[in-house]
């Protein structure tokens, strides 16, 4: 495998993960309170703990988008 083809590889799974990220977000915004009602029951967690619970789970996702993907393919273009 050449740089090259590292930078491109890591330039689109950086975008791939932005996107979900992104759509996650803009979901977890529009449908909030019918998504909440869905997950407490299933998860038999109040509105309040679904709510910190999307907000850890996007929180990490993009912790973990910037570490294994963004930094990479940075690096890798400054190299």
């Amino acid at each position: 495998m050449t740089q090259d083809m590292l930078t491109t590889v890591f330039g689109w799974i950086t975008l791939l993960n932005l996107a979900i990220l992104g759509f996650s977000t803009i979901m977890i915004i529009v449908l909030k309170d019918w998504v909440a009602g869905i997950h407490g029951r299933m998860f038999d967690m109040s509105p309040a703990e679904v709510r910190k619970a999307y907000f850890t789970y996007l929180a990490n996702y993009k912790i973990l988008t910037l570490i294994f993907c963004l930094t990479p393919w940075l690096a890798l273009k400054l190299a």
